[in-house]
């Protein structure tokens, strides 16, 4: 079998490396010239740290890994209001948790991919057939190509749902938020920082800053909007709505990189009817985008690349295989997507009432034994996947002996 898959990004790497491991023939497509460098830190948890860690990547995945001892709610003086305790909210999850830069996860599964996946950058789709038995992709260039399946994971503004799916308008839903993250330096905010997500307690926009190693920080912004248009300059809108927060959003800002290596863009989910249309199908963020208010869309990612290459292995009918790819991700993803939709008023208070009560709720849940229910409220119910995925497997194989 050969797979194309539209996307160097995490969830397509992911998916490469899993399909790779079952000698499947695989070659990634991807329209930008080279590896993304722009992107923020995320909580990494969930069915996709089960799935990196089946892999055989979790070594390297924590090895690129930040240690976070706390995020900081602070005033304009940099002041601390309220914090969440991260070895507490670890221990809610089992440990099972690592703070990464998205550009590092996406460089580990780049750089251990199998010698046999054709990697190719500068390579944008720019047609889709589907001939029944096989798919002929063509390039922005002319050149053509056919595999036996086509997958799309290349995010939410995806090239390959508006080829084959129709316009972007029918599936994305704006959730009223920009965001955008670049990295800086600084010696005297990287100080300050310390080990902290050091985040302003503001109402309607907020930046956040992580620090990284050689001296680095990575800023982190989100504000309400109504409009979902993006800004033709990144870096003038950043100044112009988060000029005014105080503490280190100004000289941050002044730091602030050339527009194009800003990361921007706004928050939104993906909801489809169908994941997939004859031999092509989606995956991560392409389909079932849950938004940054979930923080899991790389961990959903990976772990929707895990499953969808299981079950290619399981069955030779690969409409069997997508229904039953869609059939144990959408129920996951829907309730992570509604839990999104829930905080985004405590995500970034509205007003100083909301600002207020976030405050009181989070020392409250300080106290002893509030671990779960915090860790709870903002990332929904737990779900072990890839696990359950792996024991059927394994249930399976001592069947057949």
């Amino acid at each position: 079998m050969k797979v194309a898959i539209c996307g160097a990004g995490i969830t397509g790497l992911a998916l490469a490396h899993r399909l790779a491991a079952r000698d499947v023939e695989v070659v990634v497509l991807e329209r930008a010239k080279g590896p993304r460098e722009q992107g923020y830190m995320i909580d990494f948890f969930g069915p996709g740290f089960d799935a990196v860690e089946e892999m055989g990547l979790l070594p390297q995945v924590e090895a690129v890994a930040y240690q976070v001892n706390e995020a900081s709610l602070l005033d304009e003086r940099g002041h601390r209001r309220a914090a969440i305790d991260y070895g507490r909210f670890a221990k809610s999850v089992g440990g099972r948790l690592c703070s990464i830069m998205r550009p590092d996860l996406e460089r580990v599964l780049r750089t251990t991919l199998p010698s046999t996946v054709d990697v190719r950058f500068g390579a944008g789709v720019s047609e889709v057939e589907d001939l029944g038995d096989r798919v002929r992709i063509t390039l922005a260039g002319g050149e053509a190509l056919e595999a036996d399946l086509l997958v799309g994971a290349d995010g939410i503004h995806s090239t390959v749902r508006r080829l084959v799916f129709g316009d972007e308008s029918r599936f994305v839903r704006y959730l009223g938020f920009h965001t955008a993250a670049f990295v800086f330096e600084d010696e005297e905010i990287r100080a300050r920082v310390g080990e902290r997500f050091c985040l302003t307690d503001t109402v309607g926009a907020q930046m956040g800053f992580y620090g990284l190693r050689d001296g680095k920080i990575a800023a982190f912004a989100v504000h309400r909007a109504p409009d979902p248009s993006l800004p033709g300059d990144a870096r003038a809108a950043l100044h112009a709505t988060y000029g005014s927060l105080g503490w280190a959003a100004p000289k941050a800002l002044d730091l602030c990189p050339p527009a194009e290596e800003v990361y921007y863009d706004q928050v939104a989910q993906v909801d489809m009817p169908s994941w997939s249309r004859g031999r092509v199908v989606l995956v991560g963020d392409a389909c079932y985008a849950v938004s940054l208010l979930a923080g899991q869309g790389a961990s959903l990612g990976i772990a929707g690349a895990f499953v969808l290459a299981e079950q290619l292995a399981r069955t030779s009918s690969i409409e069997t295989a997508f229904t039953e790819y869609e059939k144990l991700v959408r129920p996951v993803v829907t309730e992570k997507q509604q839990v999104a939709r829930r905080g985004a008023r405590w995500f970034l208070p509205a007003n100083r009432l909301v600002l207020q009560a976030r405050r009181v709720f989070l020392r409250l849940a300080r106290l002893p034994g509030l671990e779960r229910p915090l860790a709870a409220a903002v990332t929904g119910k737990s779900t072990a996947l890839v696990t359950n995925l792996k024991r059927t497997r394994q249930n399976n194989m001592k069947t057949v002996r």
